[in-house]
Parts: structure tokens; C-alpha cells; sequence
């Protein structure tokens, strides 16, 4: 499981294997490509960061 947060300051969070890409743009901007939850293509959105949460360990 991937926790991105994003610049307001809240979270998100995407399967691992729904996870492509993340990236910096000709801006600087921190992006994550995603797939689509009905798999009909990708998406792009702005974070902040992201980290890779581990499997049965539980984060407060």
C-alpha cells in the first residue's frame, strides 16, 4: 500500500499495484500516475510525499 500526501496536507491512499509512476514535472511539482479505480486508464495528481506502507505493521 502507497500513503501519498498531498500539498494541503491531507492523505491518500493507492494499492501498490495500481501504483505506475511518480515523478517531478517541468515545474518541479512532485506527481504520482495512478490507475483508475474501473481500470480504464491512468490519472496524475500533485503530492507532497509518499511512502510504502508495510504489510501488518500498523502506523498511528
Amino acid at each position: 500500500m502507497l500513503k501519498y500526501t498531498c500539498p494541503d496536507g491531507t492523505h491518500c491512499y493507492r494499492a501498490i499495484h495500481t501504483a505506475h509512476a511518480v515523478f517531478r514535472d517541468d515545474e518541479g511539482k512532485l506527481i504520482a500516475r495512478a490507475e483508475k479505480g474501473d481500470q480504464s486508464g491512468m490519472y496524475e495528481f500533485e503530492i507532497k510525499s509518499f511512502e510504502i506502507l508495510q504489510s501488518g505493521v500498523t502506523y498511528d
